[in-house]
């Protein structure tokens, strides 16, 4: 799964126990029960609570919005954003472009942003977004395609919030607290992403420019509890940096250049 560029209100969303003292700092709907098998190894401790508590928010499509205008997850349609890394030493490159379409899903209508990996991966993603009334980014799922010779060879990772048990996450929350813990997507036994709010004063410096108060998060992925990200977020751009394990492979990706809207 790409997702690269990856404190409600209860009126949007609600679940059992948030806002107790007792509860994992961030938004309701943020924790979560896992119900699929536990992989090998443990998960950072900010992550238990989130496998323990049961995951059920309640979306409410008047409360959402496909305008994305998260100061850490700005989504302009038609700008273009080329990132360049590498994985596992090998050169990477990975487009996204925040198109005009729209996806309904369920009710809610999403923006959808396209990315093209090349170099050590050949995939296309589709990727669902939409904002709720407080300025929380929702992720509602992704199409995924991974290609071998032009074929394609995987879809693992694809997911959609209303099918199969799925339900939507945060990909970036309105107003980010050190520590807060958050579940990103759900789909048991595909897709489990969680992330913790590392930072939110750190720098980048990157080709397309150098950043401050850049929100600094640690993504997980509970089905695979070697994975361990870090993701850098500048105010008014968006990701501009990334590193870490992801599915076996040390991936290092940063923002190399911003293309104006069309």
């Amino acid at each position: 799964m790409r997702k690269v560029i990856a404190s409600l209100v209860s009126a949007v969303i609600a679940a059992p126990g948030c806002g107790s003292p007792s509860s994992t700092p961030g938004p309701p709907g943020g924790s979560g029960l896992t119900t699929s098998p536990s992989p090998h190894g443990s998960p950072p401790a900010w992550a238990v609570p989130l496998m323990q508590n049961p995951y059920a928010p309640k979306v409410d499509p008047a409360q959402f919005t496909d305008r994305i205008t998260n100061r850490y997850f700005p989504l302009v349609p038609g700008t273009v954003m080329v990132y360049e890394g590498k994985r596992d030493g090998v050169p990477l490159r990975i487009e996204l472009t925040v198109t005009n379409e729209t996806k309904v899903i369920m009710g809610v209508q999403t923006i959808v942003v396209r990315d093209i990996v090349t170099g050590a991966l050949d995939e296309r993603t589709a990727d669902w977004y939409a904002q709720d009334s407080s300025g929380n980014v929702w992720y509602f799922g992704e199409d995924t395609k991974e290609y071998k010779n032009g074929v394609v060879s995987s879809t693992t990772g694809s997911w959609e919030a209303g099918v199969d048990g799925a339900l939507p996450g945060i990909i970036m929350q309105a107003n980010p607290v050190q520590g807060d813990a958050y579940r990103q997507e759900y789909r048991p036994t595909a897709a489990e992403d969680v992330a913790q709010v590392k930072q939110l004063s750190a720098t980048a410096d990157v080709p397309a420019g150098s950043y401050s108060d850049v929100l600094v998060t640690n993504d997980r992925d509970l089905l695979d509890l070697n994975k361990d990200e870090d993701k850098y977020f500048a105010p008014g751009v968006g990701l501009v940096k990334l590193g870490g394990l992801v599915n076996g492979h040390r991936e290092d990706t940063w923002l190399a250049a911003i293309l104006a809207p069309k």
